[in-house]
């Protein structure tokens, strides 16, 4: 008999294996339930695995006025706009964007009237100043 995912929620299906499927990345991050730890001032984070030194994917969220300080990559980041928006050297990016930064590329972000993001991190992020990291 197939193994069929377990619904556990209204936001998430997950298989016996552990594969989670959300139904909406924009439910899954606004969701009540899910757990917030300080990342940042003013910016939370939501991790969702972490693999030391490497890959991590994490729901970021941002309160108005929130700014990461300068960090750089040194694999990929990619990151989805889900609500709201973020601002960085390359622009403003609205609710829909999906930013992809390439090994060896630095920048800050910020977001005036606060963001939720889906974030993919091929290898940790250097912060430039982490003084300010929690």
């Amino acid at each position: 008999m197939e193994s069929r995912p377990e619904d556990k929620s209204a936001v998430a299906l997950e298989s016996p294996d552990g594969v989670i499927a959300f139904k909406s990345l924009v439910q899954a991050a606004t969701d009540s339930a899910r757990e917030w730890k300080p990342f940042l001032e003013g910016v939370e984070i939501s991790r969702l695995y972490t693999v030391e030194g490497g890959m991590a994917s994490a729901f970021l969220h941002f309160a108005a006025g929130a700014k990461l300080v300068r960090h750089c990559h040194e694999g990929y980041e990619h990151i989805f706009v889900l609500r709201g928006s973020q601002r960085d050297e390359n622009g403003i990016h609205p609710a829909g964007s999906m930013l992809m930064h390439p090994p060896g590329t630095c920048h800050t972000v910020s977001s005036p009237e606060g963001c939720f993001v889906f974030a993919i991190w091929e290898k940790p992020v250097i912060f430039q100043n982490t003084a300010t990291m929690k």
